[in-house]
């Protein structure tokens, strides 16, 4: 009993802090959309992340703060942004993703860092077109424009908790042009491209 009860206390603190994240940031105007939650799925080991709850989701965007607590009301979901319109994010992998954070950092001007469980790093930026070519058919990095959405924090997955690299506090909330981080990025892929061929091109051993 003592263990269920506890488990009861805790969901219920993880849907409020879910809730409280959702309504500062329809606050400060990031059109927030509740989604699935692992514990929703049929199949919960196969579950690969959040999706949309509602089928007419585009259609909620931009909703009130109010409207969005009433969303969260006693329902376990997770916290998804829509891209495209206010924020868009830029998908890489751990490493690329670390490269570019230590850049990032170096020029004083860094970008909110969403990581997931599942080894992907997110840079959220202002609203772009696209990816400049070189990003585009690299492979390593995936762009989340109109039509998309990415987790935020405290996102549950099934084994972990999305979390901040950098918090929108450290920006003082004003997301950075994309094109400065797409910038930086292809510059953390030519230090990627340029170690990976020093690997390659040094003598073997003996």
């Amino acid at each position: 009993m003592l263990d269920t009860d506890w488990s009861d206390s805790w969901r219920s603190a993880f849907r409020i802090e879910l809730r409280a994240e959702a309504i500062g940031l329809a606050w400060h105007g990031w059109p927030v959309l509740p989604g699935t939650f692992p514990e929703m799925e049929p199949d919960a080991e196969s579950w690969s992340g959040p999706v949309p709850v509602h089928e007419d989701w585009a259609d909620r965007l931009g909703a009130h703060p109010n409207e969005v607590a009433e969303w969260w009301t006693g329902r376990p979901y997770s916290l998804l942004v829509a891209t495209g319109k206010v924020v868009d994010a830029i998908e890489v992998g751990v490493e690329l993703g670390k490269r570019a954070a230590r850049l990032l950092r170096a020029t004083g001007h860094p970008a909110p860092i969403v990581a997931t469980p599942d080894g992907r790093w997110l840079f959220l930026t202002a609203a772009a077109d696209g990816l400049p070519e070189q990003l585009a058919v690299s492979g390593e990095v995936r762009w989340h424009g109109e039509g998309s959405w990415v987790p935020l924090p405290p996102t549950p997955y099934q084994h972990g908790v999305v979390h901040w690299r950098v918090k929108p506090e450290v920006c003082g909330w004003r997301l950075p042009e994309a094109t400065a981080v797409h910038s930086v990025l292809a510059q953390a892929l030519d230090q990627a491209e340029a170690s990976t061929q020093l690997v390659a091109a040094a003598p073997v051993a003996a």
